[in-house]
């Protein structure tokens, strides 16, 4: 356990590292990213996340719940629809604005247009973590291994490493809605805050939900499923000239699955 503490510390601490990095991006660039690199940023994300829901919390999700004799399609596809159930009902209660939307998501609300911006990256950044921590989780239950480590590590890595155009993405539209520089930065790194809370949170809880496991990494996936189909594919495909989007998607993919096969 205190390994898997540690190391989902560290994690975690990486994805977190890489959002506060994209969200330095303000200091730099005093406009927002042109729409061709959002687009691709954004598919890119995308591609990181299906990818990573299929291989490193699906099928070891199947593999999990197969082991411990159980049906391994039941576990899968029932915490894949819990998964997107909770981030469905997040979504529809919890205030929260898109950047270049003009209308709120959510149950009203008084908050001003920066902190709903600031919601909807954070929203996303819970599945995230939980990610990272189940997959570290799991890696304790199996014992102290190499290869079990390695594979939780290259989630924690793609992860981290599509954290950082999300970053850049709260930090940036905030600076154009009128808020200081010093202030888009701090909301755009504290957006990715939830994640090495969330996952740290999960390893601590890991021995209570270790019956449980192939219900939690499918529900992970079903939530991170969720984030990639109603909103990252949807904004990166926005306009015209699409295509810089899709290959986006099969770019964050193809770098994920690789990350996650040669690895684990």
């Amino acid at each position: 356990m205190g390994q898997a503490l540690l190391l989902a510390s560290a994690g975690t601490g990486f994805t977190f590292l890489m959002t506060t990095l994209g969200a330095a991006m303000v200091f730099f660039f005093r406009k927002n990213m042109g729409g061709k690199m959002q687009k691709i940023f954004l598919g890119f994300a995308a591609g990181v996340m299906i990818a990573a829901s299929v291989w490193s919390l699906l099928i070891p999700a199947i593999d999990e719940a197969v082991a411990n004799g159980q049906i391994g399609w039941i576990p899968a596809a029932g915490g894949f629809v819990i998964g997107i159930a909770f981030l469905f009902l997040l979504d529809l209660l919890i205030p929260h604005l898109h950047p270049g939307a003009k209308e709120t998501e959510g149950l009203s609300s008084s908050m001003k247009r920066t902190s709903l911006l600031v919601m909807a990256v954070t929203l996303h950044n819970i599945p995230e973590g939980m990610a990272v921590g189940l997959a570290f989780a799991l890696a304790a239950q199996h014992g102290v291994t190499a290869a079990g480590y390695a594979a939780a590590m290259a989630l924690a890595l793609g992860i981290g490493i599509q954290n950082f155009p999300e970053g850049a993405a709260i930090s940036l539209p905030l600076r154009q809605e009128g808020l200081g520089v010093g202030k888009s930065f701090v909301y755009g790194m504290l957006s990715g805050a939830v994640e090495p809370v969330f996952g740290i949170l999960t390893v601590l809880v890991s021995s209570l939900i270790a019956p449980y496991m192939p219900w939690m990494l499918s529900f992970a996936a079903g939530a991170m499923m969720y984030v990639v189909v109603e909103e990252l594919i949807p904004e990166a495909h926005l306009g015209e000239h699409s295509n810089v989007g899709t290959f986006g998607v099969m770019g964050g993919f193809l770098i994920m699955m690789i990350l996650d096969v040669a690895l684990g």
